[in-house]
This record gives C-alpha cells, sequence and structure tokens, in this order.
C-alpha cells in the first residue's frame, strides 16, 4: 500500500493507493512542533499497511520529521517531491527551484486529466493559479487564500467576528455574517475569473480551468459553468508521479 501525503502549511492530507484505487482522504491539522512519533501515533490508523509512500510538501520543517517517523518505523525512506524526481512536468521559470511540490503535483495530476494545456487553481493557505502549456509550468500568480482573507479582515475588525464559510444564497445579504460569506466567496471567485480572462488574453490560451485545494469546497457551486473541481488533485497527481519513479 502507498501512502500519499500533501504536507500544507494548515493542513496535512493524507490517502492511501492500493490495487489501482484511491482511498478516501484523511484530513490533520498542520503542527510543525510534533515529534515523528507523535505523527506515528495520530496518522498510524492511516499509515500502519505502508509499503511505501511519496510525499508532496511544502513546510520544510516536516520533511526530516517525516522522513524520521517512515525510517524507524516502516523502514524505508518516503519519496519527497523535489529536483531530480520525474514528473512529467516540465518547468519554464526564472528560479525552477522555487516552484512548491504542491504546485508541480497539482500540474501532473492535472495534464493526465486535462492534455497538455490547462490552468490549475489551486485553494489552500495562498491561492495560486499557474497556466501549463504544452506540459510546461509557465508561469504561476500568488493571491491571499481564502482563509487568510477571513482571519486578517476578522483580525482587523473590532465588531466582526470568526465565522464558518457557507455558500450564499445571493450577492448581496442582510446580515453580518452572510454579508461576509457573499463578499468574500463571490469575490474570490470574480477575482479568480478575471485573472483568467486575463491569462487567456496574454497568453493566447483556451486551456481548461481546474480548482483543486482544501478551500475549493467553498466555492464549487459559485464557480462559472466549465469550470472543474476536483479537491483530490494533488494526490492524483502524486500516484502519476509515483508511477514514475516505482523504486
Amino acid at each position: 500500500m502507498v501512502i500519499l501525503i500533501d504536507v500544507g502549511n494548515s493542513n496535512i492530507v493524507l490517502s492511501q493507493y492500493d490495487n489501482n484505487t484511491l482511498s478516501d482522504t484523511y484530513r490533520y491539522t498542520t503542527d510543525k512542533s510534533k515529534t515523528a512519533d507523535e505523527y506515528y501515533v495520530i496518522l498510524k490508523p492511516v499509515i500502519e499497511k505502508a509499503t511505501d509512500c511519496v510525499i508532496s510538501s511544502v513546510v520544510p520543517e516536516l520533511n526530516e520529521i517525516f522522513k524520521s517517523l517512515f525510517d524507524k518505523y516502516f523502514g524505508f525512506t518516503p519519496m519527497f517531491i523535489s529536483p531530480g524526481v520525474k514528473t512529467g512536468v516540465k518547468i519554464k521559470v526564472d528560479n525552477p527551484k522555487e516552484v512548491g511540490a504542491d504546485l508541480v503535483s497539482a500540474a501532473a495530476g492535472a495534464l493526465d486529466t486535462f492534455g497538455d494545456n490547462v490552468i490549475v487553481i489551486d485553494m489552500g493557505t495562498a491561492t495560486t493559479l499557474t497556466l501549463i502549456k504544452d506540459k510546461v509550468i509557465t508561469g504561476v500568480a500568488i493571491m491571499s487564500g481564502l482563509v487568510s482573507q477571513r482571519d486578517c479582515l476578522v483580525g482587523g475588525a473590532s465588531q466582526l467576528s470568526q465565522f464558518e464559510f457557507k455558500t450564499p444564497q445571493s450577492v448581496l445579504a442582510t446580515n453580518t455574517i452572510d454579508c461576509l460569506n457573499a463578499g468574500i466567496l463571490y469575490g474570490h471567485v470574480t477575482m479568480l475569473s478575471g485573472m483568467i480572462e486575463r491569462v487567456r488574453e496574454e497568453y493566447q490560451t483556451d486551456a481548461p480551468v481546474v480548482i483543486t485545494g482544501g478551500a475549493s469546497r467553498f466555492i464549487e457551486s459559485l464557480v462559472p459553468a466549465g469550470f472543474h473541481v476536483e479537491p483530490e488533485l494533488i494526490l492524483q497527481g502524486l500516484i502519476k508521479i509515483y508511477q514514475k519513479n516505482k523504486r
């Protein structure tokens, strides 16, 4: 059984891949203070049958923790998405090493499903927009994520309090919580639609759009027709990368 792990700034998402089947996903809060032993206790129900592991991580502090975990309890070193690993994705940017493992993994998953040209939006702590043309990551835009927007707004306004995202019934509302949901969620969708329009015009592409990441579920019903929402795109990409690098 291959364990797939996406280590993000806010959450760690795991899944199991066995007999060509991807299991349910399991989501845990990212905690850089935990030791390898502590993570083993927490994750044991999901990883106890592991025969191999592939990891996409944007939290360097946890890379050694997860390496130690699998070395100690399973006797192998996990595969990290990093330079030297075959991904099927080419990178054409100023410094390829700056491109996060999550962007590369999402790109690998998108190319397998949507073809050689695709726009990938990954909604996590940050929202990223990545253009892939002819299997090449051509450029990326980074924006504040939904949760980051909410926390910044609430933290800076004395009369606003924390709230949970829920799908707004209309673009305008008549109570504070619904007003916040309408403004942040519709605002984010409108921003992304505008960014996609500009990217398509500037780069002369009609590439399909796929949206992924933990926060994508909050806007799934609000995005324009034709946009594809694939919450597990990074995990699907990890499968494809693992298959190219089987050990």
